[in-house]
């Protein structure tokens, strides 16, 4: 098998816009069809991207045997129940973050993996596999900027469309699922640590009644990851690395650009060097590593244990917020 044939579930917009074109790019992918719950939808949306095949139901995709993967950017309250279905159909599943609504479905997920060993399951969270992202790392590790002590993050951007998905409440929207995710698993993945406590403050947007605003610490230890994210102010992220000798900004962390090359420059005593990574997809990048892993029978980049932990971390900043003091963090998995 030379490239993975996928099918999408769903014509949800971060597949349109971003995912599908990027994957379409990729050297072991193939976009072979996509279901809407609207044939119509399915049909359009097939057209518009070169899509071969286009289904009216997912269960129709999830039958199709020239299907090998499956690309999940359903709402966040469908994640789980689909990628298991996926499974269930023999098909590699790659999962939009959140893994689910709570750490208990995404082990619900974990679990339905284990049941089927040689399918590859993932959570889709692109930015890992950015170059920048892969450097940023290896500096820390090499002691490049030190000790590592804190991080500081921040991602915002405004949208009061009580119709969008991300304002909905009995759908898993809100600020800290929809982006309040990236910092957390962020953190865990410079730290390579969990964190053993939290502490956070929400402020609620009183029609939808989601986060709209919530900044938190994470305790690694003594070690603190800080951040603010929102859905109601400016659009801006960024993201500090600092340690004892040196510092790590990452001025676009998250939606890294296609187009242009990211640059950034490790402050520190030793180093002047000026990082211009080469302009490339991060989509493109996540679509072929996963495919890879099928295609050579390797694990995938990242765990699917690796959802559960960062939703248990999510868990405990609501309890603080609700609370009003430090929550620790259940870093138990079912075996």
């Amino acid at each position: 098998m030379a490239r993975v044939r996928w099918g999408i579930l769903s014509t949800a917009n971060i597949g349109t816009e971003k995912v599908i074109p990027a994957m379409q790019h990729g050297d072991l992918c193939e976009i072979l069809a996509i279901a809407s719950r609207s044939i119509e939808t399915a049909v359009e949306v097939a057209r518009r991207l070169g899509i071969p095949k286009a289904y009216g139901s997912y269960e129709e995709l999830l039958e199709d045997p020239e299907i090998n993967a499956i690309y999940n950017p359903l709402p966040n309250h469908l994640h789980v129940h689909w990628s298991i279905r996926a499974l269930e159909a023999g098909k590699h599943v790659l999962c939009e973050k959140p893994i689910g609504l709570s750490s208990a479905e995404g082990q619900q997920l974990v679990d339905a993996g284990k049941q089927h060993p040689n399918l590859k399951l993932m959570e889709a969270f692109m930015y890992r596999h950015h170059p920048q992202w892969q450097r940023a790392r290896q500096i820390v590790r090499e002691g490049g900027i030190g000790k590592l002590l804190t991080i500081q993050s921040a991602f915002s951007y405004f949208n009061d469309d009580g119709d969008n998905i991300r304002n909905r409440a009995d759908i898993g929207g809100g600020g800290i699922m929809d982006i309040g995710c990236y910092p957390i698993s962020l953190s865990r993945f410079i730290f390579d640590a969990e964190p053993t406590r939290v502490v956070s403050t929400l402020d609620r947007d009183p029609s939808f009644q989601t986060d709209r605003r919530a900044s938190v610490i994470l305790d690694f230890g003594g070690l603190t990851s800080t951040f603010t994210c929102s859905t109601q102010l400016s659009d801006y992220q960024r993201v500090n690395i600092l340690g004892t000798t040196g510092r790590i900004e990452i001025e676009i962390p998250f939606n890294a650009p296609p187009d242009r090359p990211c640059n950034w420059r490790p402050d520190n005593e030793n180093e002047t060097q000026v990082y211009e990574f080469d302009i490339c997809e991060q989509y493109t990048i996540q679509g072929d590593l996963f495919a890879k892993a099928i295609i050579e029978n390797t694990p995938v980049p990242t765990p699917i244990e690796d959802a559960v932990l960062n939703m248990k971390t999510i868990e405990a900043i609501f309890q603080s917020a609700e609370s009003g003091t430090w929550k620790s963090v259940d870093h138990y998995q079912k075996s």
